[in-house]
């Protein structure tokens, strides 16, 4: 039956082999929960243990690997790939969550403090993304790369973002071209880019506040939708780009922001 038939064939991963790093924080809890949802089998990494623990524990039924682990160096990303080959046999989804954030004025941040956050955004993308395809190109059957962006990619911010916009840019670039390395071989490379989304680190801005009333008046001023963005609001665009349905797409930001970025 071809996909126009059957459309929803196309968002189909059951059985497919998928490795999230960062699956303790808020976007990589939800990456696993969908992915496990839709039937894929899962190699969860992460450095805290007991968080880890507890996305797996999310996962219900799915077939789930944990791995204790950062991305941090080119050895530590290698290992991860072999670890998911060593228990699934492959790999055919790679859903890169992790990273930081360190928000300083540009006169009172340190290089150092700099440098950490394009390591954790930057350097760690491209080191898993290399891990990853180089299994994927082995394999001679295509693959998924899907990268975290974000908004601040696109648009600066006055709040002492310099380091995490700049790094979130640099995750566009490597997305950009390694959709264009990668498209002739059938593994595409697209990135999803939220704007501000409930997790635990912004759930203050969700609250009744006076502080977060303010702000958050002020930021929806500039959103379509009229709100700040839920985990589910994720989700479809992670399978999408997870899955078949993305086939013809590489190199692209999906911006999850309600509008925010388009005005």
């Amino acid at each position: 039956m071809s996909a126009l038939a059957n459309p929803l064939s196309l968002f189909d991963i059951g059985g497919k082999v998928a490795i999230v790093t960062g699956a303790s924080g808020a976007f990589g809890a939800v990456a696993a929960q969908v992915l496990a949802g839709a039937g894929a089998k899962l190699a969860l990494v992460a450095g805290n243990a007991k968080a880890l623990a507890e996305t797996a524990e999310a996962c219900g039924e799915a077939e789930v690997l944990t791995i204790n682990a950062r991305p941090a160096d080119e050895t530590a990303c290698d290992k991860i790939v072999a670890d998911t080959v060593a228990r699934f046999g492959r790999v055919d989804i790679l859903v890169v969550a992790s990273g930081k954030n360190d928000v300083a004025k540009i006169t009172e941040m340190a290089p150092a403090r700099f440098l950490d956050v394009m390591d954790a955004n930057v350097t760690q993308s491209w080191l898993m993304a290399r891990a990853a395809s180089k299994q994927m190109l082995a394999q001679g059957e295509g693959g998924k790369v899907v990268l975290m962006s974000s908004a601040r990619g696109l648009l600066g911010h006055p709040a002492g973002y310099t380091a995490y916009c700049a790094s979130k840019s640099a995750v566009d670039g490597i997305t950009k071209a390694l959709g264009c390395e990668l498209g002739p071989t059938g593994i595409t490379v697209n990135a999803i880019a939220p704007t501000v989304f409930r997790s635990p680190l912004t759930a203050w801005m969700f609250e009744d506040t006076e502080n977060a009333q303010t702000v958050r008046k002020g930021f929806l001023a500039r959103v379509p939708k009229g709100r700040l963005g839920e985990p589910e609001d994720l989700a479809g665009p992670l399978l999408f780009l997870a899955s078949r349905a993305s086939d013809f797409y590489t190199g692209h930001i999906l911006y999850a922001d309600g509008g925010y970025t388009a005005g």
